[in-house]
This record gives structure tokens, C-alpha cells and sequence, in this order.
């Protein structure tokens, strides 16, 4: 599962990648270090070919949801990529509502034996350049104050080789080339982007356990600085 990530691009960084419409008012991003489920995150929206950042809450709520928030229990940041397709609360947003999450990088935990507690890694681009993963969106009314909130999840599959020696799921990436087809493409065409990254696209390094707290504070860079392993 991935449960944290970090978003750090500027509005010009995003506006180049996504191709955005230029009519939207740019915004002053603040680097985050430690995103965490039910908070708050830009996701990128197709609309009639021309794509926007709109503010999502991270874990998705079907529209068809008829209690209220609080009592929904299941962990739906994430979207199994081999069941998104069947599964009563992600299968009619995989039809009709795809979309893009961008992040700078993510952390996953690796378990190890006789350690209290699990040592956390961050991964990101080998080239340097902004993470995109494949995600799902919905619009939920909540029945009691007639409210609307957008939500979100992100897809994740099988690990590639590389992030199977940390932890046994990883962020379906899209590749520039795949935005369009991920987006607009039919559920076949999405599903063949459902895969694990090559094998040369991450690169990661430990970080210290602070991060593994997700009340870490969310300003603080030093969540994903390099540490130094211990032997065993």
C-alpha cells in the first residue's frame, strides 16, 4: 500500500507537465513532506480535452455511499489495480473518471526482522523529474448537509523487481505518453497502464523513522534526507 508521498512542485513545474489551460489563476504551492490519507490533495481533472488541478480529499467516497463519513471504514486511498474494476466502490469511477496525481516522490515501510519497527524508504524518479500516478475520482453528497466532496484514489499494482525488495505493492507511474490514454482511453486501454514501472524509473534511499508518525510535521524536508543504515 502507499500511504505517504510528497508534493513539492511549483505551478509552473505542473502547468508544464500537464499542459494546463493557461486561464487558471496560478497558485503559491508549499512544499509538502508527509501527505497522508483524508487530507487534501491537487489532482489533475480532464474535462472536453483541457485538464485543471482540482483539490480532492485522498481516499475515495462512491457517490452511492449513503452513511455518513465517519462510518466508512474501508481504507480506499488506494485501488487495487487487479480488482479496481469489480470492486463495488472503485468500479464506476475506473469506467468513467480517471485521472492524474502528481507527487514529487513516496515513501514505503520494509520489514525487518527483530525491528520494532519497519524502516521506511523514499522513492523518486531516476531522472529527477515529478512522479504521476494513475488515480480514480468520485463526488459524494453528504446526505445531512447536502454538502459535495470530491475524493480520490490511487491505483497501485504488483511491484517491479526494484521495489519488491522493500515492500510487495507499488503507484501504478504514468509516463507522459500514457496521460491521454489513462484519462480518456476506454477501461481496456487503462488497464494496459495498470503495470508495474521499468525497472530504471525509481531510484530510492532510507529515511529516518519520523516519517513513519503521520502527524510528522508536513513542512519538514528532513523527512526525506538520506540516513546511513546500521548493520544488523
Amino acid at each position: 500500500m502507499c500511504g505517504r508521498y510528497t508534493y513539492k512542485l511549483t505551478w509552473e513545474e505542473i502547468v508544464a507537465l500537464y499542459r494546463l489551460t493557461l486561464d487558471q489563476t496560478p497558485r503559491n504551492i508549499q512544499p509538502r513532506y508527509n501527505v497522508c490519507p483524508t487530507t487534501d490533495v491537487d489532482v489533475v481533472v480532464s474535462n472536453d480535452g483541457k485538464r485543471s488541478v482540482v483539490p480532492m480529499r485522498w481516499g475515495l467516497i462512491a457517490a452511492w455511499w449513503n452513511k455518513p463519513l465517519k462510518e466508512l471504514k474501508l481504507a480506499t486511498f488506494n485501488a487495487r489495480a487487479e480488482s479496481i474494476a469489480t470492486k463495488p466502490m472503485f468500479r464506476d469511477s475506473f469506467a468513467r473518471r480517471r485521472c492524474l496525481m502528481p507527487a514529487s516522490g513516496y515513501y514505503e515501510w520494509q520489514h525487518i526482522p527483530n525491528e520494532k519497527k519497519p524502516q521506511p524508504w523514499y522513492f523518486t524518479r531516476a531522472d529527477g523529474q515529478p512522479l504521476t500516478f494513475a488515480a480514480i475520482h468520485d463526488t459524494w453528497t453528504n446526505r445531512e448537509t447536502n454538502e459535495k466532496l470530491r475524493s480520490v484514489s490511487m491505483v497501485i499494482s504488483e511491484p517491479n523487481k526494484f521495489v519488491r525488495e522493500v515492500h510487495d505493492r507499488m503507484p501504478v507511474i504514468l509516463e507522459a505518453k500514457g496521460f491521454e490514454q489513462w484519462e480518456s482511453g476506454d477501461a481496456k486501454d487503462a488497464a494496459a497502464l495498470m503495470k508495474p514501472a521499468g525497472e530504471g524509473v525509481l531510484q530510492r534511499w532510507p529515511v529516518a523513522k519520523t516519517v513513519n508518525s503521520s502527524r510528522a510535521p508536513d513542512d519538514d524536508a528532513k523527512l526525506i534526507e538520506k540516513i546511513e543504515l546500521t548493520a544488523p
